[in-house]
């Protein structure tokens, strides 16, 4: 026995299957019951409560031409209830409001300035934000939640910044600063970014269906997340993961903001690449980054030559990462995308050279599917495991 109260188990028991209806979009009771190990006759009471609630709506399929009495759709009440999400990069600031069932409705975004430790401005513009979208929502939706993906070290339970060395943010109350200026009464639930890609590649991305992968973020630096069993490894504080800041060249390596060398981010990231490109200082973000690939692509002969010299270091992580944890697969996002599409060779050769043969077979190297909003839908769902944990305490239906 887990110790929960009858009341506890209904509780989780209905969270898991909204959860369920929420990622799939629409979702047979059959397909529920069978997924969910119990019977037909507990679905249909679930559903209806969950119905009654202004969660779930359920309706007919098409016609299948197969006989008998067509098993009924479950649909996630997109209309009724939506998080507010918010993802705060190093060059950017995105807001969006996200229905129940992952749409995003509506969306603001603004440029961020490189000017070090800015809480207040980034709070400001974000508050701003987040006060228009839900004035924007439509009569009778109810904000559920919020939630934040910031790139940095996270404590978890209070949204404190711990460390962001690209901004210099360290012990910033970002998460209470934010609820304090939105004024929903709601939390503000914050993440590392990278550790919400990997969730939301898991959930919706291209990890769909693979319970052991590796996320990798670019940034300015590089940032990890990584599932393992279906589950985000955490660590014991709630700051592992961060395969940015692996050793890979500790004799000859660049500085890393973390005031350490030869850190993985520091050989590959944002910094890294333009200056072997020999780009200007001044030129940076993630639009030089593609400038230098699409360079590349067309035979700019330092572009290449940074590609490769970068590729290489990456491919040193990667293989790093695929002996320690097998994962099924690695998928590379945020600014990684571009450069792993630009040094797949020299990434792959490292794989070759270094990884474990029984490992090598199956790791499969991916980009992201969610492009740019690999953490912005990571943060959008962590938004909503407030609702999952207790779906009938939510006020769904009232302003």
């Amino acid at each position: 026995m887990d110790g929960r109260s009858p009341e506890d188990s209904r509780r989780a028991s209905l969270g898991a299957l909204l959860r369920r209806v929420h990622l799939a979009g629409a979702v047979s009771r059959a397909r529920l019951a069978e997924s969910m190990g119990l019977n037909r006759s507990t679905i249909m009471a679930m559903t209806a409560e969950l119905a009654a609630a202004g969660l779930v709506r359920e309706d007919l399929p098409e016609l299948t031409g197969r006989a008998g009495r067509p098993s009924l759709l479950v649909r996630p009440a997109s209309d009724r209830a939506y998080v507010l999400a918010f993802d705060i990069a190093v060059d950017r600031l995105v807001a969006a409001r996200v229905a129940l069932g992952g749409a995003v409705l509506e969306r603001r975004e603004a440029p961020r300035t490189r000017a070090g430790a800015d809480l207040d401005t980034v709070v400001r513009v974000l508050a701003e934000f987040g006060r228009q979208l839900h004035r924007g929502a439509s009569p009778g939706s109810v904000c559920v939640g919020v939630g934040a993906s910031y790139c940095g070290m996270i404590r978890p339970g209070d949204g404190m910044v711990r460390f962001g060395p690209d901004m210099g943010w360290v012990d910033q109350a970002f998460g209470a600063e934010l609820g304090r200026r939105l004024d929903l009464d709601l939390p503000v639930l914050v993440g590392n970014e990278a550790h919400l890609g990997a969730l939301a590649e898991h959930q919706r991305g291209a990890g769909v269906g693979v319970r052991n992968l590796v996320y990798l973020h670019g940034d300015v630096g590089v940032g990890g997340g990584i599932i393992v069993g279906g589950e985000l490894l955490g660590g014991d504080g709630g700051y592992g993961s961060e395969v940015g800041h692996m050793l890979v060249n500790p004799y000859d390596g660049r500085p890393c903001g973390c005031g350490s060398r030869g850190c993985l981010e520091a050989e590959v990231g944002e910094r890294a690449l333009l200056d072997a490109a020999g780009r200007p200082a001044d030129r940076f973000g993630r639009e030089a980054v593609r400038e230098v690939v699409d360079a590349a692509d067309r035979g700019e002969a330092a572009a290449r030559e940074a590609l490769r010299i970068i590729g290489d270091w990456l491919g040193i992580g990667v293989a790093n990462v695929i002996n320690l944890f097998n994962p099924g697969m690695v998928i590379f996002g945020g600014m990684l995308r571009e450069v792993y599409l630009g040094s797949a060779t020299q990434v792959r050769e490292r794989i070759a050279a270094n990884v474990l043969p029984v490992s090598r077979e199956r790791a499969h190297l991916r980009i992201s599917a969610l492009g740019d909003d690999s953490t912005l839908v990571g943060a959008a769902e962590l938004g909503f495991s407030r609702l999952f944990t207790d779906p009938l305490g939510t006020p769904v239906g009232s302003r």
